[in-house]
């Protein structure tokens, strides 16, 4: 049950027989064994009353003039099933006193800061036993009959309680497992809780001795705590946890491992007691690697890397267990391991990993998953697929080969991708397990220190090769919650970690899944301190952070200021989009792309990503081809949908064009760009839908990209958009210019892995669970993955007519060769290297860029296709010119103060021969058709 929903009481309750309507102050006392037998049936029930402080509730107005009570309630155990038992418990009630909600709470919690305020005085001891007990606020019209019942949200009251001091729970720094110097500490935060228990075992899972030991509460900071003898050390334990809980309205004794947890058994079914600086869990070397220092955040350059997706399909690599797993960076000449080397050597230095935290969708034990090279047998045996069972089909035939012996074209791959997906090895990894262990599944052994030990390898040798290291943590969501197999904090401390709709009680799932409250003491607590386990203990240099709008500014500066304590140039980045239940700044002040201006933590530009690209990233069908982008054709090669209104497409064109631009400038607020309008703009009035373009007051605030995990690849998502006659070099020649955007933009570049490569996802809009066939990445530069079948229907059936127009109309043009790839590629570093090769492109403060970058051919009257940008510098740092030509011609344009300037080195050399008919004749430039021309001032 992931969340709560309105119910109907159907219980007795005892209430006061001499209740009166608030008139005057009562007296609060608590109420007990005085009260007559009042039935409740059916009366309507929400979860609309909200504890703030122990001595303010909150609850939606009425204008009834009505009375209420905080009401205990009994509770039965979940073993008891006879749900008609009369309850004996005594029931304990007090009054509720209106009065006006103080401004620092309005102020906290603004989405309820409408509510209606009641005043409750219970003594601290007598609350916090309350709070292990369901409450609710019973309301009673003028003849004493209960109307309504409202269960009380206590989250922020619990914080009040013990949190809000000196020296409370979110101050203690040993929270878990603790190898101390003569015994193993256990500390679980559970105010909740009634009792705990560690329960302890040995290696092979069998009960230890003792088998268990029961844990005392501190009755401040609502930690269990105990000590056991040195010897449980990597050993394995669970917690037993007897708990009141919404989800089943009962009390639960319920098992769970530790949320603390640092090393787990493999598919975390246990927590296992470890110190890592243990020898078993360091490789050779560890603390002599290579540290890889960023002088500033703009000299990053993110390369986006899905574990598997690096090895999966590299038949390279010398020993095949290595594939998809963590020791496939260890292995010295792969094809994979080459490629890096050469991004390194053009000057990427940052590799960025999609999660690789515990997670609770992959089946770590690997003969218990599905593998592309499995035989169908035993595919058939684990999914028990008609599809798979057939017995028309060779039993010992891989399901890799098989796919390819299936049609393109009638549904029938996918369909058998989709068949397996529940039982492969694959996923993207945001379905947060533990926070702050590594993932089994991505480690040739998963139990204990191994996979710690093969993490701690690819991290060691990332580093030697002269990468910095990068994670994807996801703290905005966990996989599940309530009593779900891997729900663990909701179960220890239920309705407290998940952020609960105001009236109804139901978690949150905007994010994906069920929604965390970083704005809750104890969970900014737990996301604090397991990034600074990473950061120390696997000395990762970065974080980007999913869906970090859904997360405080507050919590975000904190976390950053611990981090950096450790690690100075650590750099935080993530998603910083808008929406859900804490849009708009409604329930705190957002860690979001326009709140974090300012601040160097990095956000995604959209604004820059759709210009180039298309918007309309949700468009289906036709609409998906309609929205090109400059980069794929808009207004200077249109479609066949946008070719008989040309006049459209140039207006918006020009929109896009100068919302670009600012992209280029680092998205800065401050910008001043002359307009297709011709009047000088600052950034942040040049309008992106109802939003600023620019919302930047640094560079280091923004991160640029035109592609990324999320949504189709940039090869997949151009050729939808492509107008049909566009050439295949003209097409890879859109793909690189696109990735040019990003690269010379003011900010910090981001790349997806493979999209130098012309990666291909079959069309497939997101892949994040659909196996190693349409996620693949050939590291030989033999294939693109293209046109491997139609996408999963689940994500794309609507898309399947347009998807089979696009490949018949286009006539092979879109297809490339194992020549048009390494094109791409070579070409590519060249772009990286330029970019790394002057500061310039890296300039780290507003004020620089407002001074040295300019844009050319803007306003009324400006060349349709042509964006040009220069950068200005000094004798040792020579200016630089680049000019984007996004047409189909080659096109001209004076500059006369920039007579001395030449082709860049790089490019005059390099192995695009188009971009060497660049032509500067005395300040009036040639750019060729396609060609990202790049310039720089001649001093001789």
């Amino acid at each position: 049950m992931r969340s709560l929903h309105v119910a109907l009481l159907t219980t007795t309750l005892l209430l006061s027989a001499c209740d009166k309507p608030i008139t005057e102050q009562p007296t609060n006392s608590i109420s007990k064994n005085q009260f007559s037998l009042v039935t409740l049936n059916k009366i309507q029930t929400d979860f609309s009353a909200h504890w703030l402080t122990p001595h303010v509730i909150l609850l939606p107005k009425s204008q009834q003039n009505h009375h209420y009570r905080l009401v205990s309630l009994p509770i039965s155990s979940s073993q008891d099933n006879n749900l008609d038992k009369p309850v004996n418990d005594a029931l304990l009630s007090v009054d509720l006193t209106q009065t006006s909600l103080p401004e620092q709470l309005s102020v906290k919690f603004p989405h309820i800061k409408d509510f209606q305020a009641f005043s409750v005085n219970l003594p601290t001891k007598e609350t916090k036993l309350w709070l292990k007990k369901p409450l609710m606020v019973v309301e009673a019209n003028q003849q004493n009959k209960a109307i309504k019942g409202a269960y009380v949200q206590t989250a922020n009251v619990i914080d009040e309680l013990y949190t809000a001091g000196e020296n409370d729970a979110n101050e203690i720094a040993d929270l878990g497992a603790t190898i101390l110097e003569n015994a193993v500490q256990f500390k679980l935060w559970a105010p909740t809780a009634l009792s705990v228990k560690v329960k302890l075992f040995n290696q092979d899972k069998s009960p230890a001795t003792p088998a268990s030991v029961t844990l005392k509460e501190d009755t401040q900071t609502g930690i269990w705590y105990t000590q056991v003898d040195t010897h449980f050390n990597d050993k394995y334990y669970r917690y037993e946890v007897e708990v009141y809980h919404p989800a089943s309205q009962k009390t639960e004794l319920l098992t769970v491992t530790d949320p603390y947890s640092l090393s787990l058994s493999t598919n975390s079914e246990y927590s296992h007691i470890i110190d890592l600086n243990q020898k078993t869990t360091l490789p050779e070397g560890w603390f002599e690697q290579q540290d890889n220092p960023v002088a500033n955040p703009e000299d990053n350059i993110f390369y986006e890397t899905h574990i598997r997706d690096f090895s999966a399909h590299d038949n390279s690599i010398s020993q095949p267990l290595n594939r998809g797993k963590y020791l496939a960076f260890t292995e010295p000449n792969s094809d994979g391991i080459k490629h890096l080397k050469a991004l390194k050597a053009a000057g990427i230095n940052s590799i960025h990993l999609l999660p690789t935290f515990d997670i609770g969708t992959v089946n770590e034990n690997s003969e218990q998953v599905i593998d592309l090279t499995d035989p169908i047998s035993k595919v058939c045996q684990a999914t028990k697929s008609e599809l798979l069972c057939d017995e028309t089909i060779d039993a010992d035939m891989s399901i890799g080969e098989y796919l390819t012996k299936l049609p393109k074209i009638d549904g029938s791959r996918q369909a058998v991708v989709t068949a397996i997906k529940a039982v492969d090895n694959y996923n993207w990894g945001y379905d947060p397990f533990h926070y702050t262990v590594p993932e089994g599944s991505y480690a040739i052994n998963p139990e204990g220190s191994a996979r710690i030990l093969e993490f701690r390898s690819m991290v060691l040798q990332l580093h030697n090769l002269g990468f910095r290291v990068i994670m994807d943590v996801v703290y905005n969501h966990t996989h599940q919650a309530g009593l779900e197999p891997t729900a663990i904090l909701d179960k220890i401390v239920p309705n407290y970690y998940h952020r609960l709709d105001p009236i109804n009680g139901a978690i949150a799932q905007s994010t994906c899944c069920d929604n965390t409250a970083t704005e809750r003491a104890m969970m900014e607590k737990l996301m604090i301190d397991s990034l600074v386990v990473w950061a120390r203990d696997y000395k990762i240099d970065g974080f980007r952070f999913d869906l970090m709008a859904h997360q405080p500014k507050s919590a975000m500066l904190k976390a950053r200021e611990a981090v950096q304590a450790i690690d100075p140039d650590n750099y935080f980045y993530g998603e910083g989009w808008n929406f859900g239940e804490v849009a708009n700044n409604q329930r705190f002040i957002q860690a979001s792309q326009l709140e974090l201006s300012g601040t160097e933590i990095g956000t995604f530009t959209d604004r820059l990503r759709d210009d180039v690209r298309g918007g309309a990233f949700t468009a289906q069908g036709a609409d998906l081809r309609k929205d090109q982008g400059i980069g794929n054709g808009l207004a200077t090669i249109p479609n066949e949908l946008n070719s008989s209104n040309i006049t459209e497409s140039i207006n918006n064109y020009k929109i896009m064009a100068d919302q670009l631009r600012i992209g280029l400038a680092g998205n800065l607020i401050n910008y001043p760009l002359q307009t297709f309008n011709g009047a000088i703009t600052l950034g942040k009035e040049i309008r992106y839908g109802d939003q600023s373009s620019g919302y930047a007051l640094d560079p280091a605030d923004t991160i640029n990209y035109v592609s990324k995990h999320d949504n189709q690849t940039l090869w997949d998502n151009n050729q939808y958009r492509i107008a049909y006659d566009v050439s295949t070099h003209d097409r890879v020649r859109m793909q690189l210019q696109s990735l040019a955007f990003a690269v010379f933009a003011q900010g910090i570049p981001f790349i997806h892995m493979g999209s130098e490569l012309l990666r291909s996802k079959g069309f497939l809009r997101d892949s994040y669970d659909y196996g190693d066939w349409y996620n693949r990445v050939d590291f030989s530069k033999q294939s693109n993955n293209y046109d491997i079948g139609l996408p999963p229907a689940e994500k794309d059936q609507a898309n399947w007519q347009i998807i089979t127009e696009v490949l018949k109309r286009n006539e092979g043009r879109d297809m490339v060769s194992p020549a048009d790839i390494a094109f791409s590629s070579d070409a590519f570093l060249e772009l990286i290297n330029i970019r790394m090769s002057s500061p310039l492109y890296r300039l780290t403060t507003a004020e620089d860029i407002i001074e040295k970058v300019r844009f050319h051919n803007t306003g009324k009257d400006q060349q349709i296709g042509l964006i040009i940008m220069s950068i200005k510098g000094h004798q040792q740092v020579p200016s630089q010119l680049v000019i984007f030509n996004t047409s189909a011609e080659a096109m001209s344009f004076t500059l006369p103060e920039f007579n001395k300037y030449q082709l860049h080195p790089v490019l005059a050399k390099g192995v695009d021969s188009r971009v060497k008919q660049s032509i500067n004749k005395q300040g009036t430039f040639t750019i060729p058709a396609l060609t990202t021309s790049i310039f720089t001032e001649y001093h001789p």
